[in-house]
């Protein structure tokens, strides 16, 4: 078998995902996790950086810019053939009261969280139906169900509330047509953009009194990904913050 026909069977089998956000926290621990199981990953976030490995294509730029999405997705077919998998995990929280919000606030906020998946969801249907499936992970928060009087977060429920939404619309729409969509709702996650709260602090707000990792996140996508009659569901990643007090 010549070299390029080697090539193009490697591609052909070779499983990828797309991970937004994935410079740090949730988004890197998603781009390991994808890596473990043996996908290649296109990875963007505005300021992501490549490595060393060769199964993993940084796209930088703004999520919320439709030729950032059009990049990515024309990076994942060029360089891998495929997609299979898109992780829509980037996001902006403002924790404001609502009359606190200005209009770059809710700007901001609808651009990134909404027009983000918007425009990528969007340009991966094509290549999945293409290929006979694929799979779409939506990270929205705990707080679009369970809002907290100490937490105010109406631009979060708004935006993530949407993609909420659009989950189960989405999974519906193209359930006969082999593609999965499914949302990880995560409670109090200690990452670095939780603005330094330790992780007792961030403790108190589950009934467990654990507050989650990024591996807790990366687990709850990837028992998704393994799933193949699991679409259109919502799993929570957070300490039974969702269930009540």
């Amino acid at each position: 078998m010549t070299d390029r026909l080697l090539r193009e069977q490697d591609m052909s089998d070779q499983r990828v995902a797309i991970i937004t956000g994935a410079s740090q926290g949730i988004g890197a621990g998603l781009v390991a996790a994808y890596r473990e199981i043996g996908y290649a990953v296109v990875a963007n976030s505005r300021s992501i950086q490549s490595g060393d490995d060769p199964k993993v294509a940084a796209v930088p730029g703004d999520i919320s810019d439709p030729a950032t999405a059009e990049r990515i997705v024309k990076t994942a077919l060029d360089r891998f053939g495929r997609i299979d998998t898109l992780v829509n995990n980037a996001g902006i929280f403002v924790a404001k009261p609502f009359t606190d919000y200005t209009p770059e606030d809710y700007k901001n906020v609808l651009n990134i969280n909404v027009g983000g998946f918007f425009y990528l969801t969007q340009q991966v249907i094509e290549p999945m139906l293409r290929q006979g499936g694929g799979h779409i992970v939506n990270i929205t928060t705990t707080l679009v169900e369970s809002a907290r009087s100490d937490i105010p977060s109406v631009l979060a429920s708004v935006s993530k509330g949407g993609l909420a939404a659009a989950t189960k619309s989405l999974a519906i729409e193209y359930a006969d047509r082999g593609i999965r969509v499914n949302a990880v709702a995560p409670g109090m996650i200690a990452t670095p953009l939780q603005g330094g709260a330790t992780p007792e602090q961030l403790a108190q707000y589950h009934p467990m009194k654990k507050a989650g990792t990024v591996e807790d996140v990366a687990h709850g996508v990837i028992y998704l990904e393994r799933a193949p009659l699991v679409t259109g569901e919502f799993l929570h990643i957070d300490g039974g913050q969702s269930a009540g007090r």
